[in-house]
Order: structure tokens, then sequence, then C-alpha cells
């Protein structure tokens, strides 16, 4: 149960997540990567062309290498959001387990969306 802080406490707002100017997209099917650049743009964000000057990250599981992208991003401090075939629950936990907010293809724009806004 919540209860009303002690007389005289200041209380300081939690500040909301910078907001994301730069976005790089790391998925291998280019119509898919169009509609989430859309999503970008519309956001007013970027597309950016490589992770260098990315302030997030969206990496497309499966194939070789997500692993090591999603365990270099973190480590700099970029946020991910990692998308993947909900039938391979295993990569989209092992994503979770290396730092990235993983959810399956259906949900990635939705979900980008959210971490635009």
């Amino acid at each position: 149960m919540l209860t009303a802080p002690p007389e005289g406490t200041r209380i300081r707002s939690v500040p909301a997540h910078p907001k994301h100017r730069t976005v790089v997209l790391a998925t291998r099917d280019l119509f898919f990567r169009s509609k989430l650049g859309a999503i970008v743009r519309a956001a007013g964000a970027e597309v950016a062309r490589d992770a260098v000057t990315c302030d997030l990250a969206v990496v497309e599981l499966g194939g070789p290498g997500p692993a090591d992208r999603i365990r270099e991003l973190v480590a700099r401090g970029i946020p991910v959001l990692a998308f993947g075939s909900h039938v391979k629950a295993d990569e989209l936990r092992a994503a979770r387990e290396l730092g990235a907010v993983a959810v399956p293809n259906s949900q990635v724009e939705e979900r980008l969306r959210g971490m635009l806004d």
C-alpha cells in the first residue's frame, strides 16, 4: 500500500528517457526496414547509417551475428530493440539476457513507436 511521504520530504520527478534522435535499423528485409524507417521519421527522428552515431538500435534476430551486435551496443549504453520469430523463443530470451528489449515480429512496430514517444 502506498502512503504519503513524511511532511517536508522533497519529491523529485523521475525524468523520462531521453528522446531518441537517431535510430539504426539492422534488418535484412528491405520492405520491413522501410516500414520501420517510416515510424522513425514520423516520430521526428532519423535513420542512422551505422551504429556509431545511433541513440537506439533495432536489431533483427536470426542469422549470424545479432548476439555480438546486441552485446556491443548494450555495452556502449545504446538501448536495443530486438525482434524475431515468436516460434524462436530461445532467441528472444537470449536477446533479453544480453540487455535488449526483445519482442516478436508482430510487436516490433508498436514497441518502436512507444520507445520513440
